[in-house]
């Protein structure tokens, strides 16, 4: 049986570990090849594709830092030409000064700028050329509630998430006409290495988990799950939202 994303390549930014790693798998179980785009830990990005390989598709590995626009066209040239084309974009990667917002430094600010909002505009402007000649393509970013509720000490990730959202919806009006559908999937807390380095994390989990109508804080799982149905065939109707995945934590 033909699975429904059989033959699709996703490129996924931030891919080695954590909620680019958990869709990988998931996209992949579902017929995808994948494109893993990695910044440092090459050792990381390779067991992640093996992991991939596993599942009976192709993987390749990509290292780039995705906030520098000069690197993008090199990243999205050997991935086209690696796999032939690029039909899901997913961009996860992320970073931020875990600080308060008076407290940070105008370089801290443009870093999360460049790499939580800046970056997907981009990528989506190099990916834009092949999917329209296909007439279709999945696009998909990563928030979280940040981008609209206030997190003490997150509000360099926050802010350019807010961007980020309104980005989505205006891309998602643009690109529908031409078959490309643009969205969002933002999650409560979700257990990862890189939050970890959030103060007082164990703290702040624990505060989430008792808020948390689920009774949890998320796995990647949770979210990989979510970000691999808006990019199949299933979920053609859902266009520029922001889905929220949090175990309902933003209703309390």
């Amino acid at each position: 049986m033909t699975t429904p994303l059989h033959g699709k390549t996703a490129l996924i930014t931030g891919a080695s570990r954590g909620i680019g790693k958990a869709t990988a798998l998931a996209l992949a179980e579902k017929g995808a090849n994948i494109a893993v785009n990695y910044l440092q830990n090459e050792g990381a990005a390779q067991k992640t594709a093996e992991e991939i390989r596993l599942k009976g598709v192709k993987a390749e590995i990509f290292q780039c830092n995705v906030g520098d626009l000069d690197a993008l066209p090199a990243l999205f040239e050997n991935v086209t030409k690696t796999f032939g084309s690029i039909d899901i974009l997913i961009h996860n990667a992320a970073l931020g000064a875990f600080k308060p917002v008076h407290k940070l430094k105008m370089n801290q600010y443009d870093l999360s700028m460049n790499i939580n909002t800046k970056a997907f505009l981009a990528m989506v402007q190099k990916v834009l050329p092949g999917m329209e000649a296909k007439k279709e393509g999945a696009i998909l970013a990563i928030s979280s509630l940040g981008s609209h509720r206030y997190i003490p000490n997150y509000g360099a990730i926050g802010i350019s998430k807010a961007a980020l959202e309104s980005l989505i919806r205006y891309l998602a009006v643009e690109l529908m006409p031409k078959g490309i559908r643009v969205n969002g999937v933002s999650g409560g807390l979700v257990d990862t290495d890189a939050l970890k380095a959030f103060p007082f994390f164990e703290i702040f989990k624990q505060e989430v988990v008792k808020r948390t109508p689920a009774g949890r804080v998320a796995t990647p799982e949770d979210l990989a799950r979510v970000i691999t149905f808006l990019c199949s065939p299933e979920s053609s109707w859902i266009v520029g939202q922001i889905v929220i995945a949090d175990g309902g934590l933003s209703l309390i």
